[in-house]
């Protein structure tokens, strides 16, 4: 089933060139692999050297490549072209019956004193725990925990495998045994919230594990018990963080960075990849601390190197203070 260009237009906005409102697209596709039937996009002005091979139909262009665009053929013109493709693969799957159907998967099981509101969509093999609370329009794909007493917002897409609520990973130490703490907290999740699959939330210890509107996990990430991440944070896959870390709002953590325990970090605070936050933050910006990939030899010899950094930080300084003070004994 097809998608004409002029019904994206009335609902998305935005302006069509170079083809009648008509001309209809059969699916969403990359430059480089789109045919004659395909809808494409350019957000990344470093790729413009394949648009004009590309064979689409029709490409979503900003305004600065318009006549680019044109010289090959029809497009779409929008200020943030990017956000107008994800708009476009919304209402693709509106159109072709792609949303959940509501109610309660019959193997799903659903403590009676759970609630869950009649718009939410429980898929197969899901629990939801005792006291658990599922939101409006809220999806819950296949085998998705929800412990005891946690709540799920409203309109949240949470993904197979997750489990929200386990035991956060609390115990004391009594003569080299440990001994558990129960964690009598819960997990709080806001509205407009994705979780990717495999990721695990793990419940407070008194108060909560917070995660609020608009945020948004990837696959396989770990959030310990008492996080607080503020709305519209953004964590890659295989990320972790350690307990009652707080998160501030717009922040993004890259792919594999790890924040340990109890640090701050403020808002529109942005960690790369593999990088390891060991103090608080509290400015906005972006951080790094990576060690880069090198042959094996190499990399030995730099992190020898590194490891007698300080020693040689301090020889550096006594170095200096030896050049101050020498003028000043001349002229004693």
């Amino acid at each position: 089933m097809g998608l004409a260009l002029g019904s994206i237009i009335e609902t998305l906005g935005g302006e069509l060139h170079g083809a009648p409102g008509d001309t209809e697209v059969a699916r969403i596709a990359p430059l480089e692999s789109a045919g004659s039937d395909a809808l494409s996009f350019l957000s990344n002005p470093r790729y413009q050297s394949r648009l004009a091979s590309s064979q689409a139909a029709c490409v979503i262009v900003a305004p600065a490549l318009r006549e680019a665009a044109l010289a090959r053929g029809a497009c779409i013109v929008t200020l943030d072209p990017y956000v107008y493709f994800a708009r476009v693969t919304q209402l693709w799957a509106r159109m072709h019956g792609r949303g959940a159907v509501p109610g309660v998967h019959a193997s799903a099981v659903v403590h009676e004193e759970a609630e869950v509101h009649p718009t939410a969509s429980i898929g197969p093999l899901c629990v939801v725990e005792r006291g658990a609370r599922i939101g409006a329009h809220t999806q819950l794909r296949s085998r998705v925990t929800v412990g005891e007493g946690c709540v799920v917002g409203e309109r949240c897409l949470v993904h197979p495998g997750v489990v929200i609520g386990a035991d956060g990973f609390g115990f004391a130490n009594e003569r080299g045994e440990w001994v558990k703490i129960e964690q009598l907290g819960a997990v709080r999740i806001g509205n407009d919230v994705e979780i990717g699959a495999n990721t695990c939330i793990d419940r407070g210890a008194l108060g909560d594990t917070v995660i609020e509107d608009g945020v948004k996990l990837d696959n396989l990430i770990q959030i310990a018990h008492n996080v607080h991440i503020g709305r519209h944070t953004a964590m890659a896959g295989c990320s972790a963080v350690a307990g009652s870390t707080r998160i501030g709002a717009h922040c993004t953590i890259a792919g594999a960075a790890s924040i340990v325990g109890h640090l701050q970090l403020a808002d529109n605070v942005h960690i790369s990849t593999n990088t390891v936050v060991t103090h608080s933050i509290s400015r906005p910006g972006q951080y790094t601390g990576v060690f880069p990939m090198d042959e094996n030899a190499q990399w030995e010899k730099n992190a020898a190197t590194l490891r007698q950094l300080y020693r040689l930080r301090e020889r550096i300084k006594a170095l200096e203070r030896k050049t101050q003070d020498g003028p000043a004994a001349t002229q004693q």
